[in-house]
């Protein structure tokens, strides 16, 4: 369960040029959360620092596996959730900034530093200056990365203790326009599943191949059928993606493997799709084995299940996007990334939307590329388009003041 910290009250005295005022004190901020990443489940001095800030703005917070800040106004009875991610990935950081890493083989290379940022952003001015009626839960998530950090959160409770009826979360995209906002009703990133095949042979001297059944080139065999998967077994156009990245074996110089262990990563934008592609593997699996005489086992685990956008908060996000001023694209193409806020917006109505990170060399950097940096120009966009977004959905009713 959730620690309940005191609540705080403070005389803040921002005004409403709050996010431009606080540009460079939100970059500071998010630099900080840079320079110190921490991996998923190890978020320990980010969660202190998240939860730190949310009390100085005066919202109740609540901590367990992540950090949640409750914010309420009026005498409205609707809630809404805004999530951000925490962790950071196992990469030594090539940039030359003065704010790289200072963790040894982690950095974040995701922007979820520049994610916490903006939703904190969006905290501080709405505690400052509500102008909404009702309550937002603001949900600091561990572990994105390895999908297992919002169902952690969920499993614990959170949904129980803070009933919201929406859920949202940004990301942000490198190679899009800065502040560009591109989302879709529907799917919107596609599922996650992890595999593993276990061969099992004979091995022997590598001069005498008649004599054993060498795992290895069996192994080869399975990783070129599972190629047809996509390319004859499912539709064109199905999104689906079958890729094997691991190929280890117990063979050395001179000896053929007797085993051989292939792992890899399955993307796909639909269950029955997911599902099928479970099965032809299996399927192709176990009948090159049979034909070799050899045994195989067959592991196929979900973490990232699809996510999907709800029609109407899908609008919400494109009318808060209109009124912060910001270029929208409405139906953008799903993407083939996974994401775990997929467990959130499964158990409620939510949507998921890209944030353009920038076009340029400095910003238009990959994901997970060791080269990586957020743009801390979206850090007040951000910010403001979540301030749009709460009002946009918990208004005030007529006759009440902002």
């Amino acid at each position: 369960m959730f620690r309940v910290a005191p609540r705080v009250r403070l005389n803040l005295g921002i005004t409403e040029a709050l996010l431009e005022i606080d540009h460079v004190k939100l970059s500071a901020l998010r630099q900080e959360f840079h320079r110190f990443p921490e991996l998923g489940f190890k978020e320990v001095r980010t969660k202190a620092k998240v939860a730190t800030f949310l009390r100085e703005m005066g919202l109740e917070v609540h901590e367990g596996a992540g950090v949640v800040g409750v914010l309420r106004a009026g005498t409205g009875n609707r809630a809404i959730g805004l999530r951000a991610d925490m962790d950071a990935l196992p990469i030594d950081e090539t940039s030359d900034h003065d704010y790289c890493s200072e963790t040894s083989g982690v950095m974040h290379a995701c922007g979820h530093d520049g994610h916490m940022t903006m939703l904190l952003g969006a905290a501080q001015a709405l505690a400052a200056d509500p102008g909404f009626d009702g309550t937002v839960v603001f949900l600091f998530q561990p572990n994105e990365e390895h999908g297992l950090g919002a169902q952690a959160m969920i499993d614990e409770g959170v949904l129980e203790q803070f009933p919201i009826e929406e859920v949202y979360a940004i990301h942000n995209l490198p190679g899009a326009p800065v502040g560009q906002v591109s989302t879709r009703p529907g799917l919107i990133c596609s599922s996650e599943s992890l595999f593993e095949i276990t061969i099992r042979g004979q091995g022997g001297h590598a001069s005498m191949p008649q004599a054993g059944r060498d795992a290895i080139t069996i192994g080869a065999e399975i990783v070129q059928a599972l190629q047809t998967i996509v390319a004859r077994k499912l539709a064109p156009g199905a999104g689906a993606v079958v890729s094997v990245t691991e190929f280890l074996t117990d063979g050395q110089r001179n000896v053929l493997p007797g085993t051989a262990i292939l792992k890899g990563d399955v993307r796909a934008r639909t269950p029955d799709d997911r599902k099928q592609i479970d099965g032809y593997m299996r399927q192709i699996a176990e009948g090159i084995a049979a034909a070799h005489g050899v045994a195989v086992d067959v592991g196929f685990n979900t973490e990232f299940i699809e996510t999907i956008n709800a029609q109407s908060p899908t609008d919400a996000v494109i009318r808060a996007a209109n009124a912060a001023g910001l270029d929208t694209v409405q139906d953008r193409q799903p993407m083939s990334f996974s994401e775990d806020f997929a467990h959130f917006s499964a158990a409620v109505p939510g949507c998921f939307l890209l944030l353009g990170n920038g076009e340029t060399e400095a910003y238009g950097q990959p994901l997970h590329s060791s080269d990586y940096d957020f743009n801390d120009a979206l850090l007040p966009i951000g910010a403001t388009f979540w301030t749009k977004l709460v009002r946009d959905r918990l208004p005030l009713r007529e006759g009440k003041d902002r």
